[in-house]
């Protein structure tokens, strides 16, 4: 069969480690093979952002901006100890704190559904797609130590060179400060985001924040929500039958734990980091949760929800056999080259996307899968079978090619 052409590019973000060696896996098995890959690559690996002073990950969200999609394998993070393993020169931000600053987007995180696979909560029966804003908090902090005796203050100078000032602490011993920062234009993106993503899978919105102590900071992002909310879609989501609301985020994840599952659960940064983990483990696994960020102005970029999979990269080193779950890696990919094919009016791309994401769903289904899903798997008439790394893969391309049991008997 002739290769399924792409008008434009697709903008790929290689990464680290253990992701790296499945991304490279799944572009020789499952890509090369049915798609005439058509891509605009970065290398954002620890090493070459450390290089590039990280420039590099600043061209490749520029370059997602013009392209108007991107794929991202899963990157590391700096820190001392990252730095001296590496030797590297500095210590560099999160590629993907950079790169949703620059888009200026939200990120939408939804579990894939197997069955087989039961949540930890059993009541979860359709599945939470998390929405995480994308910009600001703790992940464009400014944080220091502080000195026994000093006085911290919060100074805000206005454009007429006119200064408030606030005293944050005055300290007795030693300490630490940090600021945080926000925009309107960014919480007002986060939430049209939000609302516009409800309306299209007609699903209940809730959002949770905490004013009853951040009364300024997160009564903000309740405010710019609700008058947003009133005056612009209010009407469709009553025409639809659905809901929005606002409440505590220590009631929403009382609420949420108690649910049936099935709305869109908003979030701020750091509260969508933590919480995106949560619920992708109560559905089955980290590797099981899909990842895009969507800009206002019609950017997605497609990533996997997990880290680099330190400890299977440091076996496969060692030439040890491993068995890591490459699902989310995997429709990254599939989002990527379905959302291609949408913008640019390629069906048989988006028909391959969805056909790639059955086989291997179908694999698992049919009780082939990594180790961490063994566990968790309970099928009636089935028995999973544990298979390494590359094998799972090989048998999602055995059912993507129609062969009843993929390629592994």
């Amino acid at each position: 069969m002739p290769k399924i052409k792409m008008k434009n590019p697709i903008v790929e973000l290689q990464g680290d480690e253990m992701t790296r060696i499945i991304w490279d896996y799944i572009k020789e098995i499952l890509l090369v093979p049915f798609v005439d890959l058509n891509l605009e690559t970065y290398d954002l690996s620890l090493v070459n952002r450390d290089e590039t002073e990280d420039k590099i990950t600043v061209a490749a969200a520029n370059a997602i901006k013009r392209h108007k999609v991107g794929v991202k394998c899963a990157t590391i993070t700096s820190t001392p100890a990252r730095q001296k393993e590496y030797k590297l020169k500095a210590l560099t931000p999160s590629p993907n704190a950079v790169i949703r600053a620059i888009l200026d987007g939200t990120v939408f995180r939804t579990p894939v559904i197997v069955k087989g696979i039961k949540p930890f909560i059993p009541s979860w029966t359709s599945p939470i797609t998390l929405a995480r804003h994308a910009y600001g908090d703790v992940y464009k902090s400014v944080e220091t130590l502080v000195p026994d005796g000093a006085k911290a203050e919060l100074v805000i100078t206005a454009p007429d060179g006119a200064t408030a000032r606030k005293t944050i602490h005055e300290f007795k011993g030693g300490g630490i400060v940090m600021s945080m920062h926000n925009t309107d234009a960014s919480i007002t993106s986060f939430a049209r985001a939000c609302f516009k993503y409800a309306v299209s899978e007609k699903r209940a919105l809730i959002f949770g924040a905490k004013d009853t102590i951040s009364k300024t900071y997160d009564g903000r992002f309740r405010t710019i929500f609700q008058d947003i909310f009133d005056n612009e879609y209010k009407g469709e989501f009553e025409r639809l039958g659905i809901t929005y609301e606002y409440n505590l985020i220590d009631d929403v994840v009382a609420r949420v734990i108690r649910s049936n599952g099935g709305f869109i659960w908003a979030c701020k940064n750091y509260d969508g980091d933590v919480m995106s983990d949560m619920v992708a483990t109560v559905y089955g696994s980290l590797a099981m949760m899909t990842s895009v960020l969507v800009s206002p102005d019609g950017c997605f970029e497609f990533e996997a929800a997990h880290g680099t999979v330190t400890r299977h990269y440091y076996k496969h080193l060692k030439g040890e056999e491993t068995s890591t779950n490459s699902i989310a890696t995997l429709f990254a990919w599939t989002g990527a080259l379905a959302k291609r094919g949408e913008l640019d009016g390629t069906p048989e791309l988006c028909d391959f996307a969805a056909k790639l994401e059955r086989a291997a769903v179908a694999a698992i289904e049919g009780g082939i899968m990594t180790g961490d899903l063994v566990p968790m798997f309970s099928k009636e008439g089935v028995s999973p079978c544990k298979v390494s790394t590359r094998e799972f893969l090989e048998v999602a391309a055995g059912k993507l090619l129609g062969k009843p049991s993929g390629n592994f008997f």
